[in-house]
């Protein structure tokens, strides 16, 4: 019984809704709710994996981990993540990445840490 009363309630609203809209005029596309979550949550875990990769990046594969935390990192603020402080510092720890592997390669003439002096 509930459910029937709820789709009645629906079924109202969309025929008001119908009835206000401009004779002639297309309908409005909006996207899913559905879909707009899930490209949030996609940039999110972008945002969260740039984080995490330039993090690490700054103690092992900094010719790797710091490109791809940049990468990751644009795309997650272009696709207007919810975290974007999140995505900013993973931006700038992928840049802090490239910025220790150059100094390596200056100082040590190799890409390699050495901590044994």
């Amino acid at each position: 019984m509930t459910l029937t009363l709820i789709d009645r309630v629906r079924r109202t609203d969309d025929a008001i809704d119908q009835d206000t809209a401009a004779p002639g005029a297309a309908p409005e596309k909006t996207p899913a709710p559905a879909a707009r979550r899930a490209v949030g949550r996609e940039a999110d875990g972008l945002a969260v994996a740039s984080f995490v990769l330039g993090l690490v990046g700054l103690l092992v594969f900094n010719l790797l981990l710091g490109p791809a935390a940049i990468v990751m990192a644009l795309l997650a603020l272009a696709r207007r993540t919810r975290r974007p402080g999140r995505a900013r510092l993973g931006l700038a720890l992928g840049v802090a990445d490239l910025v220790v592997l150059a100094v390596l390669v200056s100082v040590n003439g190799t890409v390699a840490w050495n901590l044994g002096g």
